[in-house]
């Protein structure tokens, strides 16, 4: 009997979307509507995000425009978006909201990729607990008698190769994240 990676595969597969969308959060100079989605406001009595209420559309490739779906949702959209500190400048208008993205100078794109170095160690981090559940797991079913000797080694060289696999893919996520902010 092998062991089953099924679990470990689908929860690294987790970490590499959850690291994918910290980072469409950074913004890279270029305006994208991704950036709103962790902004939220009160409306109808419950914390939604900017694209449960309102048409979130890009104008160009350094602004957004929000139409919010009432009006009256305008100005707390404005404050949500300026209280979550983005880099970004919001003006209002009678259609609805603009979004600017300012040119990223040298000591921004400096501090975006230290942020990115960081949210790629926490998902490193994430995978190493994973395969330390995972080792313990193996190691347990071979205790009773589940897994022969030969194939608990067999099962921890192919959980090393698997967080070696997934700790590569977080690299390249993060490297190529690196070269969007470094233009």
């Amino acid at each position: 009997m092998t062991y089953d990676f099924s679990v470990f595969k689908k929860r690294m597969s987790e970490v590499s979307e959850h690291l994918k969308k910290e980072l469409s959060a950074i913004h890279t100079g270029r305006a994208s509507a991704t950036i709103l989605d962790g902004v939220f406001i009160e409306s109808y009595g419950a914390r939604l995000a900017i694209p449960h209420v309102a048409t979130v559309a890009n104008e160009d490739a350094r602004t957004i425009r929000i139409v919010p779906w009432e009006k009256g949702n305008g100005k707390e959209i404005e404050k949500a978006i300026n209280a979550a500190n983005l880099g970004v400048s919001v003006s209002t208008d009678d259609a609805g909201l603009r979004v600017s993205f300012p040119d990223l100078t040298t000591e921004r794109r400096v501090a975006f990729t230290k942020i990115v170095r960081d949210k790629v160690e926490d998902a490193r981090i994430e995978v190493k607990g994973e395969r330390e559940k995972t080792k313990n797991d193996i190691i347990a079913k071979q205790r009773d008698n589940e897994l022969s000797e030969d194939e608990k080694t067999i099962a921890l060289e192919d959980l090393q190769k698997l967080v070696e696999e997934t700790n590569n893919a977080l690299e390249l996520i993060g490297e190529k994240k690196e070269k969007d902010i470094l233009g």
